[in-house]
């Protein structure tokens, strides 16, 4: 079978396992979201932290929650490295320096976990999963959390109300994220991932002579990683590492948990605002980027000319023999169209239009589909701007879902659209002038500045992927990476709370001949072209500088 073949039937494998999935998780979280009910075990945590779970919450009340907790989260993360030359189980590893903690902790609270340091030469049992772990868990849970409240301003009508942040907190832990990751880890196991508290020890190699490594729960760590759209390895070749990824199978089957969450939230909006072909609309938008984008992916590595890619077939350079172009193609897209990071390849050895692509995925705001919570709330934000523009073009106010865009509106979504490229485009910037971070770079020219630009974008995007051929365990990387990351999750939440706090206090006006009928192809072919538009005006200057330069001279 030709490499290309497998890389297609693996994709459509991906694509069917997903359609099978969709309606039942998706209408499972609906209800979840939608009930009155609390379990026991959910009552005794409500009662733990002090929580009403049945009082409802306007959007600064929920905003309080959302901040006041992930507060909380980066200083117990913050001061569990601190401490851990002192804990239990930690392996003889020494404490976290105070840069690499902060810029550790932030990354986990923020849903990126990027990782500027090897997980297996750092990290002990005890910070691994009772700070790492959980984190993935409770940073997904909040993204999904936020995409709910949103979705809650379109479906109320007069009332501000948004739910209670800590009630859709613990249920998207309890309720979904648990349950899913303790199955999904049960697979990874019976495919061969690791699952154990041993310390370090002798592992043989293929080809003779021997390894250290250090054990750990890493199938429960990378069935989380996935599911939540997290992505920090247990070992710093993450899933390009045999104990975390041993297979092809266990490849596509972490893809595979990767999508799921994102792609099935499309449905529970569809079911909550009481329409589900504007799921389904939303989800077109979604699966017609990521499809497009993983035909471009494969394009550039396998077609990519020179004598020693013809030979090989495609250019495999920093990808494992174990899954190929084609399954790495996937991977690689898939990670950074959503907020992930995880890789199972080294992005930096894929082509320069490769390269670009992995990129200009994060840049969309990883909508397609996104990570837990976060890529349905963009693609909202996107979709309310789509309607803005096609109300301009027709002299009507806009309206989606029955709730008119107003100057308020408009002014919250243009303020989510542009804080993320100021982040990135500013920081870069003062990367390339300065000569202290600049001395970080491995490699000189478009290279070197793709390095830098992938950074900040994954940081700002709360993606966590690198392109790893940047020394950013540093002082000034550490810390102006950790703002991005603080700034890129949170102040982007500020205004999804505000503009669905906005949206829940209007009467929703009744559809009429005039109204954009938003669940048909036509809005979905608008959606798309707004969204690759908007990135491309914002992005295509430093594009052209980096990944477009590079592709263009090889």
């Amino acid at each position: 079978m030709s490499p290309v073949l497998a890389g297609v039937l693996q994709l459509l494998a991906l694509i069917a396992a997903l359609a099978l999935a969709y309606i039942p998780l998706g209408t499972y979280m609906a209800k979840v979201y939608s009930s009155d009910r609390h379990w026991r075990v959910e009552k005794w945590i409500y009662k733990g932290i002090g929580a009403d779970p049945d009082t409802q919450m306007r959007w600064p009340a929920y905003l309080r929650g959302v901040l006041a907790f992930s507060a909380v989260g980066v200083l117990f993360l913050y001061a569990l490295q601190r401490l851990q030359g002192v804990l239990p189980g930690s392996l003889g590893f020494s404490s976290i320096d105070p840069d690499q903690a902060f810029n550790t902790a932030v990354s986990f609270v923020t849903n990126t976990n990027w990782q500027s340091y090897y997980g297996e030469q750092a990290m002990g049992h005890v910070v691994q999963t009772a700070g790492l772990a959980v984190q993935n868990f409770v940073s997904a849970a909040v993204g999904i959390a936020v995409a709910v409240a949103l979705v809650r301003g379109f479906a109320r009508s007069r009332s501000g109300e948004l739910g209670n942040f800590w009630a859709d907190l613990v249920r998207g832990v309890v309720r979904i994220l648990l349950p899913l990751a303790a199955v999904a880890a049960v697979v990874l196991v019976a495919c061969g991932a690791i699952q154990n508290f041993s310390g370090i020890h002798e592992v043989g190699q293929f080809m003779g002579g021997s390894q250290q490594w250090n054990g750990g729960a890493v199938a429960s760590q990378e069935a989380i990683k996935e599911l939540g759209t997290n992505g920090g390895g247990y070992f710093n070749a993450n899933s390009a590492h045999p104990f975390e990824n041993p297979t092809p199978f266990s490849n596509l089957f972490e893809i595979f948990l990767i999508l799921v969450i994102p792609f099935a939230l499309t449905r529970t909006f569809g079911l909550m605002v009481g329409s589900v072909k504007q799921g389904y609309a939303i989800l077109a938008t979604m699966g017609t980027i990521w499809v497009g984008f993983v035909a471009l992916m494969m394009w550039t590595e396998f077609a990519h000319h020179g004598p020693a890619f013809d030979l090989a077939g495609g250019a495999y350079e920093g990808k494992e023999v174990r899954f190929g172009v084609g399954a790495s193609s996937i991977f690689a897209t898939s990670t950074t169209l959503t907020s992930t990071g995880a890789v199972d390849s080294f992005h930096s050895s894929f082509t320069g239009l490769g390269g670009g692509i992995t990129m200009l995925g994060m840049m969309l705001g990883e909508i397609a589909p996104g990570g837990t919570g976060s890529g349905l709330y963009g693609m909202l934000i996107m979709a309310i701007i789509a309607v803005f523009i096609a109300g301009l073009m027709v002299g009507r106010t806009p309206e989606y879902l029955g709730k008119k865009i107003s100057t308020r509106e408009i002014k919250l979504a243009a303020c989510y659209i542009l804080i993320t490229p100021a982040l990135v485009l500013i920081f870069t910037a003062f990367a390339m002038a300065l000569p202290t971070p600049a001395n970080s770079m491995t490699n000189s020219g478009a290279h070197g500045f793709s390095e830098i630009l992938y950074a900040y974008t994954s940081a700002s995007n709360n993606n966590g992927s690198a392109f790893a051929g940047l020394n950013a365990d540093t002082q000034w990387f550490n810390t102006t990476l950790g703002l991005c990351m603080l700034l890129g999750r949170f102040l982007p939440m500020v205004f999804v709370l505000a503009l669905a706090g906005s949206l829940a206090e209007q009467q929703p006006v009744p559809a009429t001949a005039g109204t954009l009928r938003t669940e048909k192809p036509l809005f979905t072919g608008l959606l798309v072209g707004a969204i690759l538009i908007i990135t491309g005006l914002t992005y295509f200057p430093a594009l052209a500088l980096g990944p477009l330069a590079e592709g263009l001279a090889s």
